[in-house]
């Protein structure tokens, strides 16, 4: 015989299950139908796409100046370009550079331009030109062509790269700045210009020694560092991959663009701890960055390469001829082609006297994720 005290407790208990059963299901029910949560993978620094400058340092030929180099040679006209200065450029938000450097081991070898003396000889008034008397100086020199292209916005290489370096302490979380450094080994071989020195081993080192004197090794995205533990710097990339973006915040990654005989001779010595990456061929264990400026040319090309995992820079224009014509198509191929780099002398309107061209992102910015090597589900 079942107490009654025991059979109300019974007729309670049901109760309370038949209401809280239809609960529980619909519980389940609930957490069932949540979507199901995939693991993000965090994007590396090879899986974005960013618009940069070429010959970023060059402030422009001067206009009387630039009509006379035309009236001698109509090529010239390609030379009709300038940029604003370096951290102008990274505050609109451009995430690449381009520096040429000269060889100045005596300093002072520059400090009289030709063109300036032809103007003053036809009583045409010129620009002010180092007044601070840098070119006197021993070292690294930044400008593009001696003599007729060399008014620079930094005119020491150590100068551009402590504008860089301001700015990126000024702004830590930055996307990493990819600057590339194209060494000079001559100029204009005519009677009155000035000879421009070789670069040799001494002063290859000299530019890795510049690039100390201004930035720490863990302000630095290098060889060594993506190497790691891999046998070459080529597998590395090739299986590991690139840094992880968040972690290359705040830092500067460079590459040396220079032709083959030259950049053979930079990595003589110990390569794991130079500083620069360095433009070789696909199957050399240090091939990791790639220069191939013509997009359309070479699309197909870049493409490969970036799903493979390297970086490579390529340009949106040149000689002022896109901008010229506002034609659009090579841009066009370099977005497509996922070369990560692309570079430009036309980033704002402003800069432009021939047209609207603009090289810009359909958001109007300078960075994006790479449509060819982004992974499918990046935490961005």
């Amino acid at each position: 015989m079942i107490h009654p005290t025991q059979k109300n407790l019974a007729i309670n208990h049901f109760i309370f299950m038949k209401h809280l059963t239809p609960i529980f299901f619909l519980f389940l029910t609930a957490i069932a139908c949540q979507p199901k949560q995939e693991t993000q993978v965090p994007i590396k620094l090879n899986q974005m796409q960013v618009i940069g400058s070429h010959n970023s340092y060059k402030s422009g030929i001067e206009p009387a100046l630039m009509q006379l180099l035309i009236q001698e040679d109509s090529g010239a006209m390609g030379l009709d370009y300038r940029h604003l200065p370096l951290d102008q450029q990274l505050d609109l938000g451009l995430r690449n550079l381009e520096i040429d450097v000269v060889y100045d081991p005596e300093g002072g070898r520059f400090q009289q331009p030709l063109a300036l003396q032809l103007m003053d000889s036809l009583g045409i008034p010129a620009l002010p030109f180092d007044t601070a008397h840098e070119l006197s100086t021993r070292g690294i020199k930044t400008f593009h062509i001696p003599d007729i292209d060399f008014r620079s916005h930094c005119l020491t290489f150590k100068g551009c790269l402590s504008d860089v370096r301001t700015w990126s302490m000024a702004n830590p979380t930055h996307f990493p700045i990819i600057i590339t450094i194209n060494p000079k080994n001559s100029g204009i071989n005519k009677p009155g210009y000035t000879e421009v020195t070789a670069f040799d081993a001494q002063a290859l080192d000299s530019l890795d020694a510049e690039i100390a004197a201004v930035f720490a090794d863990e302000e630095l995205i290098t060889p060594g560092l993506v190497q790691g533990s891999a046998a070459s710097l080529r597998e590395a990339v090739l299986t590991t991959g690139w840094p992880a973006l968040d972690a290359s915040r705040g830092k500067v990654l460079f590459v040396f663009d220079a032709g083959r005989e030259l950049t053979e001779q930079y990595l003589q010595g110990d390569v794991a701890s130079k500083p620069m990456f360095v433009d070789v061929e696909e199957t050399h264990p240090m091939a990791a960055f790639f220069i191939m400026n013509d997009p359309i040319e070479q699309e197909q090309e870049i493409r490969e390469r970036v799903k493979k995992g390297y970086m490579v820079r390529t340009r949106a224009d040149a000689n002022t001829d896109e901008a010229r014509k506002n034609n659009y198509e090579r841009f066009e191929a370099a977005k497509r082609s996922g070369a990560q780099v692309i570079t430009t002398d036309y980033y704002i309107k402003e800069i432009n006297p021939f047209s609207t061209f603009q090289v810009t992102f359909d958001s109007s910015t300078y960075e994006r994720s790479n449509p060819v090597s982004i992974h499918p589900n990046p935490a961005l």
